[in-house]
This record gives C-alpha cells, sequence and structure tokens, in this order.
C-alpha cells in the first residue's frame, strides 16, 4: 500500500529561478521540442546559489516526493517522470492527476535510496528537500554526493519554495517562490505556456482576495491555528513563519498565532497555544484517499480537542470555529495553495470574498 505522507514536516518550502524559456505546451498539451529550443539554455539556482544549466529538455525526471511530482503533471510533463520517492496516496491528488500519479514507478516509500537513485536512469532529480545535508532531512537517508551525482549523468535541482524557505531572510507574506518554481520546471520541461497558465490562475485567486481583505486593519484580523493533527497530539506542531502555510494564512486575511516563531515548523505545547486562545483552528488533517474517510479524521481532530480538557476552552473550539482544509493543500508548495487562500478568506471574511 502507498504510502500517503507527503513529508510535511521535513519539507522546508523552495522555488526554482529561470534564466532562458524553453519551449510550451498548447492548448491540445502537444509538448514544445525542450530548453534550448529558444536557442537560450534554462539555468537554475539552488538555496546557495550554485547553478545547474540544460541545454535540452530532460526526457527522464526522478522527483523526491509527491510535491514535485504533483507540479510535473500538471504541467503536462508526466509523461517524463520515470520514478517519485513518497508517493501520493491513491485519492490524494485531484481526480485528474490521481491516475497519471498511480502509474508512476516508486523508487521509495518514503527517501529514494541512494543506490536505486543513482542507478535510475534519470538524467534529471528534483528534490524537495532541503540544500544542505540529507535528502530527506533530520538523518533521512544516504544523500549522493554532487560527484556521484554527475557520474551518473543525473543533473540535481531543487524545488526551492520547499528546500529554501527555512533559509529565507524573513517571514514568508506571498507565493511568489511557488510561482517561481512552477515557472522554472515549465522552463526546463519545455511547458513553459502551462506555467504561465497555472501561474495566471494563482495570481487571479489571490489577486482577489487581497483586493476584498487586503485593507483590513492588522488587528482587525482574526487570530488563526494551524493544528496538525496527523503530527500528534501530545505535543502541536506550529506553522512559523517561513512555512508556506504562513503565507496563505497571511494572504487570506488572518493573523498566524505562531507568527513570531522564525523557521518553518516548530514543537510548542499546549499552554502555548492556550496562551494565544485563536479566534479559528484549522483541522490540518492530512489525505486518507477518500471524502468519508477525510470526513472521518476531520470529526476524529474536532471532538480531540473539545474533549481535551486544556483545548476545550479555547474560544475557537466552544464556538465552533474550525476549518476542515487539508495539511497537503495548505502546507506544501504547489497550485493548490492559492485555493486554500480562497477557502479561508471566505470562512473568516464572510460575505466578503467570492
Amino acid at each position: 500500500m502507498r504510502s500517503r505522507v507527503w513529508c510535511g514536516t521535513a519539507v522546508a518550502l523552495l522555488g526554482l529561478l529561470a534564466a532562458g524559456c524553453g519551449g510550451g505546451t498548447d492548448e491540445k498539451g502537444d509538448k514544445g521540442s525542450g530548453a534550448s529550443a529558444g536557442g537560450a539554455p534554462v539555468t537554475v539556482t539552488d538555496c546557495m546559489g550554485a547553478e545547474t544549466t540544460f541545454d535540452a529538455t530532460p526526457k527522464k525526471i526522478v522527483t523526491s516526493n509527491a510535491s514535485s511530482l504533483e507540479l510535473l503533471l500538471r504541467l503536462g510533463a508526466g509523461d517524463k517522470v520515470a520514478g517519485t520517492g513518497f508517493p501520493p496516496g491513491r485519492g490524494t491528488l485531484p481526480a485528474g492527476l490521481d491516475a497519471m500519479a498511480q502509474e508512476v514507478p516508486v523508487l521509495g516509500e518514503t527517501v529514494i535510496p541512494k543506490e536505486k537513485l543513482l542507478g535510475s536512469g534519470a538524467d534529471l532529480y528534483i528534490d524537495t528537500f532541503a540544500a544542505m545535508g540529507n535528502m530527506g532531512g533530520g538523518g533521512m537517508g544516504d544523500a549522493p554526493t554532487a560527484e556521484e551525482f554527475k557520474a551518473a549523468g543525473i543533473k540535481h535541482v531543487f524545488l526551492k519554495s520547499t528546500a529554501c524557505a527555512a533559509q529565507s531572510k524573513g517571514p514568508l507574506k506571498d507565493l511568489a517562490a511557488v510561482e517561481e518554481d512552477i515557472t522554472a520546471l515549465g522552463a526546463v520541461t519545455g511547458t513553459s505556456a502551462k506555467a504561465k497558465e497555472l501561474v495566471a490562475g494563482m495570481r487571479e485567486k489571490v489577486d482577489g482576495v487581497r483586493k476584498a481583505v487586503g485593507g483590513t486593519a492588522e488587528a482587525a484580523r482574526p487570530t488563526y491555528f494551524f493544528f496538525d493533527f496527523d503530527a500528534g497530539t501530545k505535543q502541536p506542531m506550529a506553522v512559523c513563519n517561513r512555512q508556506v502555510a504562513h503565507a496563505v494564512i497571511t494572504l487570506a486575511g488572518a493573523r498566524n498565532v505562531f507568527a513570531d516563531c522564525d523557521g518553518d515548523f516548530k514543537q510548542v505545547s499546549w499552554e502555548d497555544v492556550v496562551a494565544k486562545n485563536p479566534d479559528w483552528i484549522q483541522l490540518g488533517v492530512r489525505n486518507r484517499g477518500s471524502d468519508a474517510a477525510n470526513a472521518k479524521a476531520f470529526d476524529e481532530a474536532r471532538k480531540w480537542l473539545e474533549g481535551n480538557p486544556v483545548t476545550g476552552g479555547l474560544k475557537a473550539v466552544k464556538e465552533g470555529r474550525f476549518l476542515r482544509i487539508g495539511s497537503e493543500r495548505t502546507t506544501i508548495a504547489g497550485v493548490e495553495n492559492a485555493a486554500v487562500v480562497q477557502e479561508i478568506a471566505r470562512t473568516i471574511h464572510p460575505g466578503k470574498v467570492r
């Protein structure tokens, strides 16, 4: 059975920077001729500024987890994906993408083993994890060295909107890094036209919310707590200000109660949450693969908060101010982040957002 883990706590936020443009996809989904179709190579950088240049479109891509896999599928480059780690569980992705995702070979239920990755025959490995240290962070896996990647003929690049977030100089306030990832992946895979379309769709959603609630005074914005139910209830995991969820919450016109926490995620205490006493709580449940299973998990998260003597007195709990929005769409950088901005804003600012 495929793992439903999307590595939410190991993933920090990353985005590829492209210099140059490639082919695109037309409305029928036909592929462009490659990264160097316009005569200009495509160059991307990692978190430390090291460059990787593509003179042609990669033919065989391996992704480290479901977030980069989903972006490639949305771009129409799924036919180039030869394998993935941390595969999405069945039903996790939208219906149109789910069937394609299930056909992608699983090279690792979690981090792809080093030998399997180097022997995959890939010419590109897209890494959603941090550019420094091991692939999965926190000692997960034995990552190939730059020399080993080169010897295997594999170019190694990073999704900077997930891998570089913890290293950012200040709090994330927008989805620019995610848009840059999409744009760069489009350039690298020859799907720039589709990338432009995806980014335009995200901006339309976010701009609509910004126009509706962007002028709301800071003090008038409701406070908001993302409850990562699946990370464990003994000690809550807070979303800090370098995590993409912080940008999502902020863009929606809310105040992340742990906005003063520098980094991506941090374990806090329930006493800390009680002291913040949020106006709204998002039940951050990971996708179980079906609407019925998800509904049950959301119910379990709510019942836990209501039945726990420490959290039962919270304002949001007593007033039933819960949002049932999945974890992956909120904490993992991707196209769905913009839709979540809309969903949150419509709930906490009723009547203001279409």
